[in-house]
């Protein structure tokens, strides 16, 4: 059985859950081969982000996606955890990096999931192996679908979720 949720806590951009739900599925069933999962994925502001970097991982300030592995140990077949997807650092950073700032959230949510995969990009050798993956999975996921369409014209609160 598969679960992913997406909460969306964020106020700065109005996002389609249903369509970034569907770009995750493709991420995780198509292109990383996973059929079990159990997947949070949080989107937060600048406030919250900053507050559990620092309850967490012991740094100040907000950060772009922060990922917690519950399911270290359970069994290589199974993704269980939750990622969290600060969309301010999202409109922040696709202005540096000239991108949308919907490309950019859904590289956080590649990003996280592949450090729920095993990578690491704590030293640099590793972080530039992950880097050539996430690029790969990002460019492969921008060929199937149009990251603009994750802006929402009318915002709409809560959650949701679908198995």
């Amino acid at each position: 059985m598969s679960v992913l949720r997406f909460l969306d806590r964020q106020t700065v951009r109005a996002l389609d859950r249903s369509f970034l739900r569907r770009i995750a599925r493709a991420l995780l069933e198509e292109l990383l081969g996973r059929k079990r999962y159990e997947l949070g994925v949080h989107l937060v502001g600048a406030l919250e982000m900053a507050a559990l970097n620092e309850r967490f991982l012991k740094h100040q300030g907000s950060t772009d996606v922060i990922t917690f592995n519950h399911g270290e140990g359970a069994g290589a077949d199974m993704l269980h955890g939750e990622i969290f997807i600060c969309v301010d650092e999202a409109v922040i950073q696709a202005r540096r990096f000239r991108v949308s700032w919907q490309a950019e959230a859904v590289r956080y949510l590649v990003h996280g999931l592949l450090h729920m995969e095993g990578c690491d990009d704590a030293e640099p050798g590793t972080r530039r192996a992950m880097k050539r993956r996430e690029n790969k999975l990002l460019k492969e996921l921008s060929r199937r679908f149009d990251f603009g369409k994750l802006r929402r014209h009318k915002r709409t609160a809560g959650s949701d979720e679908r198995r």
